[in-house]
């Protein structure tokens, strides 16, 4: 492959990791913000400063212990055509969500991708539509099938993440938009850190309880008014 090829091959990747972690992706992440609602609401996070920590903290340990370790590994399914063990590891991820409300968050935006996927021609999305699979099992599958690069493409997710994190908190915290821009820019820079430190664990070391998280995201369930669905 010649350079000027290679260039054209990687501007291609790029432009579809944008796509896939554009916050304009029509899979409905913007109802979400994760317990950060309840956080707010019982005064958890009332300034930059604290809205910046919950999701360094998030990122540092539930981002790089589970979804990035499991991401890797449906990834690597995918690729390899492993049918059993991408459904095996989609499972364990859905079974690491720590509240209904974060399962439901996982399994629609997993389901709303899926339905994207299969509208855009990728055939291998339209068979996983309507059973029980989560957003990181099909944005991995959109990774491999467009040919990004296994840490671009996790790195892609966790921006995902983080973006949707600070869009909320610029709505709860409430936060100016050149303060969410201030977290954004401090957050993103941890994504390599937080990258390499998921995809160098073993099976046997994949996983976190995040304390916090779980109990704002179950008590959001009954909270009496609210403009997130977690």
């Amino acid at each position: 492959m010649d350079t000027r090829t290679s260039a054209i091959n990687d501007t291609a990747g790029l432009l579809h990791i944008l796509r896939l972690a554009s916050p304009t992706l029509p899979v409905g992440a913007y109802a979400y913000s994760q317990g950060m609602e309840h956080a707010t609401d019982q005064g958890w996070l009332t300034n930059e400063a604290e809205a910046r920590e919950w999701m360094l903290g998030l990122m540092a340990h539930a981002i790089s212990r589970v979804d990035v370790p499991l991401f890797s590994r449906l990834y690597r399914a995918c690729e390899q055509q492993q049918a059993e063990q991408y459904h095996y590891w989609n499972q364990y991820l859905l079974a690491s969500r720590e509240s209904r409300e974060l399962q439901d968050e996982d399994l629609h935006l997993g389901n709303a991708l899926l339905q994207l996927l299969s509208d855009l021609g990728l055939q291998q999305a339209t068979g996983l539509i309507d059973q029980s699979y989560t957003y990181a099992a099909a944005f991995s599958l959109a990774c491999v099938h467009w040919r990004i690069d296994l840490e671009p493409a996790v790195s892609a997710y966790v921006w995902a993440w983080l973006d949707n994190q600070v869009a909320a908190a610029v709505k709860l915290v409430p936060l100016g938009q050149t303060a969410g821009q201030r977290i954004l820019l401090h957050c993103s820079e941890r994504i390599s850190e937080v990258v390499s430190t998921g995809l160098a664990l073993d099976d046997d070391d994949i996983g976190f309880s995040s304390a916090a998280l779980a109990i704002g995201s179950a008590q959001h369930e009954q909270q009496y008014s609210r403009l997130f669905r977690s």
